[in-house]
């Protein structure tokens, strides 16, 4: 099986939601050119990017799940306490910045 590379996956996102790249990356707070290398292939997004990238795009656990398996990482396991926050942030369509928030509170690392 050939798997395209995660900037192909990425930019049928934008496509498929409708949504702008200017919009995901200022939502997802990611550094923008950062994020613009991402969506053009030159640079691999970290697994916490990937996530913010999800918050940005708005999209359900089920499809960031999804994201987060087709790019090689490990899905979001309710049982660690950090994916657990970002899981209720997701499905509560928190920001990322909220999420932050709250994973600064229980002193775990910010995406």
């Amino acid at each position: 099986m050939i798997k395209k590379p995660i900037s192909d996956y990425l930019n049928a996102v934008l496509c498929e939601k409708n949504l702008s790249k200017s919009e995901v990356i200022k939502k997802s707070n990611i550094q923008t050119n950062y994020a613009y290398q991402i969506f053009s292939g030159l640079k691999i997004p970290s697994r916490d990017k990937l996530i913010a990238l999800c918050f940005g795009m708005g999209l359900t656990l089920g499809e960031a799940q999804t994201l987060l398996k087709y790019s090689g990482y490990a899905p979001l396991y309710p049982r660690i306490k950090r994916d657990s926050v970002i899981i209720d942030s997701l499905e509560s369509g928190k920001s990322v910045i909220l999420c932050n928030i709250t994973l600064d509170e229980l002193n775990l690392s910010p995406l």
